[in-house]
């Protein structure tokens, strides 16, 4: 009876710990990058400072991206480009699908590092702005001001 007893209690206890195995990548499987940026937006007084980049616009800002098949897409820049703030999330179908969005993302990081901002200051913005991949998840986070704690914001929601 004591062996029926303990063979009992090993199982429920492994059965536990898949669960919460499980519960772990389901986590990371349901990040909302809307309800993750308006987060920002409002730590950080965004507010109408920002608008979409969709449709032409970003084809114009990340030839090809629109292309990838993804889950959500969310591109967001200033409306005024004085400033580095340029944010894009995105969970794609795959994560070959998010390393080509990736590539995608460090070109346009690439080129305005290369001279595209204008300015000097701007210029070594984006020279420290960063893409992230996450599995099927990408970011490309180039926020001057703000960059190392949002680079941390997003990894966070990952477990890194």
């Amino acid at each position: 009876m004591k062996k029926l007893f303990a063979l009992a209690a090993v199982a429920l206890t492994l059965c536990g710990l898949l669960t919460a195995c499980g519960s772990k990548t389901e986590t990371a499987n349901d990040v909302d990058l809307t309800g993750f940026y308006n987060a920002l937006a409002e730590q950080y007084g965004w507010g109408d400072d920002m608008m979409d980049l969709d449709g032409e616009m970003l084809e114009m800002y990340y030839p090809g991206l629109g292309d990838i098949p993804a889950k959500q897409l969310l591109a967001k820049a200033p409306v005024m480009s004085y400033a580095v703030s340029e944010y894009v999330f995105l969970q794609a179908d795959s994560e070959q699908d998010a390393a080509q969005a990736a590539k995608i993302l460090q070109t346009r990081i690439d080129s305005q590092a290369d001279g595209d901002a204008f300015y000097p200051e701007t210029i070594d913005q984006w020279k420290a702005a960063k893409v992230l991949q996450n599995g099927a998840y990408v970011a490309l986070i180039a926020s001057g001001e703000h960059q190392t704690e949002i680079e941390d914001a997003w990894n966070a929601q990952f477990g890194a």
